[in-house]
């Protein structure tokens, strides 16, 4: 017996100025089914769930609920009829606290006109136990981590009474261990008759969760087939053509002499505990050094204090044997360090901007002349130079920002970070939104930077990637490293268990240094 398709749709375009999204598309939804949509950045994915869900509606074509035909969905109506969704790009508001996010425009009331802020935050508790997270649910957004805001956008579409529930790019974040407990809670889902619509670039999870894929290319319909017996090697293909074998590889490197080594950082952060306690490493020449670690354990802020983010940071940063001065963010830019960082929305692009402008922010110093006068041809010689590097796919040099996909404007951010001509990189979630074809190009520049000498710190959740492309790999947890593991030494057990601080063996201990 077939599978019951809840949702269809059929033919769906949309044109935007200079640009035609959706190309006549087909798509179904099958009834308590995991429903995986995959293509390139651009692909149309994003547009096409922001039409499922109200947001956004079609120039042409039908959807069918049921096989009630929605005319006019709007946000609110889709929500009405038990459509929710994730978006990709996190939709929270950083002045509200964890629970009123949550429950933001429909709150609970104790009576008309009054919230329930202690039964909001009850609830709000529950859920974030759910998913096994300690957040507090009075803390306010602003003060959360990328991570625990994706976790705070799981819990605000598991707190509405769903049917349909459409994740974009849900643990792109997240942890091996923080998405093995979203994939169970997927499984209650569809136990309960909930249809999930998954887009992600992890394909490894797309083959452990998906029922059915479907295939977007060039805004067009590819294919739909049963998940059964589909491989990476055929969506890879599907999506973009190629052997994914040779995605996921490092360079052929000759390592030298250290140039950055940083000794006993130390950040109190937020909480109680410290974010960083006593932090000390080297990075040399020519060489990946990937950082490990689940949500809280200090990544990111690492590479900010390195960065010179954080002024009550204490501890030494020496760049290519000069100690760095107290954090300041431009003199360590012109020094040579250069941050990709995590939250490419609020860190890395001014969104009123256009892609030019983005692009040459960071090293605008480098292409003026005096202190005003900015060189028009070098300015679009290294646009230009940055358009074909990184494959950016824009109408123009001239647009906004905002009319890029999200895996065209994290090349922005990674391409703004390379104008200012680092000596060090730092790769906070460089892949973080990107599709498999994209990964493989900001790979291949990797290596190319590291062959010509340059050091690079990469933070990356996706233990595939971090294995495949670092040279040596540090665990942090709760903010000391917990262990560091050379490339005979890389293992997924010994990077997760690690990750854990005090949960390896007495073999994995001799393996790898943990402190």
């Amino acid at each position: 017996m077939a599978d019951e398709i809840i949702l269809r749709a059929e033919k769906i375009r949309k044109v935007y100025p200079g640009t035609e999204a959706l190309k006549d598309v087909d798509f179904n939804v099958y009834k308590g089914k995991v429903n995986v949509l995959v293509g390139e950045n651009g692909a149309g994915k994003s547009t096409l769930m922001k039409i499922l869900s109200g947001v956004e509606q079609p120039t042409t074509g039908c959807l069918f609920l049921n096989e009630e035909k929605l005319t006019q969905l709007t946000p609110v109506a889709a929500g009405e009829k038990g459509i929710g969704i994730i978006y990709q790009e996190l939709n929270l508001f950083p002045n509200m606290d964890v629970s009123e996010n949550i429950f933001l425009n429909r709150e609970l009331m104790k009576n008309p006109g009054w919230i329930d802020h202690a039964a909001q935050k009850k609830r709000a508790g529950e859920l974030l136990l759910r998913l096994e997270q300690n957040i507090d649910p009075g803390a306010m957004v602003h003060n959360l981590k990328v991570g625990q805001q994706q976790i705070v956008e799981i819990a605000k579409a598991l707190a509405e009474d769903v049917k349909i529930l459409i994740m974009d790019e849900p643990t792109s974040a997240l942890s091996k261990s923080e998405v093995d407990v979203l994939f169970k809670i997927i499984d209650e889902l569809k136990s309960n008759g909930v249809s999930i619509i998954y887009i992600s670039h992890r394909l490894e999870e797309l083959i452990q969760i998906g029922d059915y894929i479907t295939v977007l290319k060039d805004g067009a319909f590819i294919v739909e087939r049963p998940m059964e017996n589909v491989t990476l090697q055929w969506i890879v293909s599907s999506m973009v053509g190629g052997d994914s074998s040779k995605i996921f590889h490092s360079g052929k490197r000759k390592i030298g002499d250290s140039l950055l080594t940083v000794n006993e950082l130390f950040l109190q952060g937020n909480t109680e505990e410290p974010a960083l306690n006593n932090v000390s490493f080297s990075v040399k020449k020519g060489e990946v050094l990937g950082v490990y670690g689940l949500l809280g354990a200090g990544r990111s802020e690492l590479l900010e204090t390195i960065m010179g983010i954080h002024e009550d940071a204490h501890g030494e940063v020496i760049l290519d044997g000069e100690i760095l001065g107290e954090p300041d963010i431009l003199d360590r830019i012109k020094k040579g360090i250069a941050l990709v960082p995590e939250d490419r929305q609020r860190e890395g692009l001014v969104q009123s901007m256009s892609v030019s402008h983005n692009l040459t922010l960071a090293g605008l110093w480098r292409i003026v002349l005096g202190k005003i006068h900015i060189l028009k041809d070098k300015e679009r010689s290294s646009i230009s130079k940055m358009f074909d590097g990184m494959s950016i796919k824009a109408p123009g040099p001239e647009v906004s920002i905002t009319s890029l996909s999200g895996g065209n404007q994290q090349k922005v951010v990674f391409g703004k970070s390379l104008l200012t001509k680092p000596k060090v990189l730092l790769l906070d979630e460089p892949t973080r939104g990107i599709d498999v074809g994209a990964k493989g190009e900001i790979f291949n520049i990797m290596n190319d930077l590291a062959e010509k000498g340059l050091a690079i710190i990469l933070v990356t959740s996706e233990l595939k990637e971090i294995m495949a492309i670092c040279d040596r790999v540090l665990v942090l947890s709760k903010g000391v490293v917990a262990g560091e593991f050379n490339k005979d030494e890389m293992t997924e057990d010994n990077l997760v268990n690690a990750s854990a601080l005090g949960h390896l063996t007495t073999s994995q201990r001799a393996k790898g240094k943990v402190l």
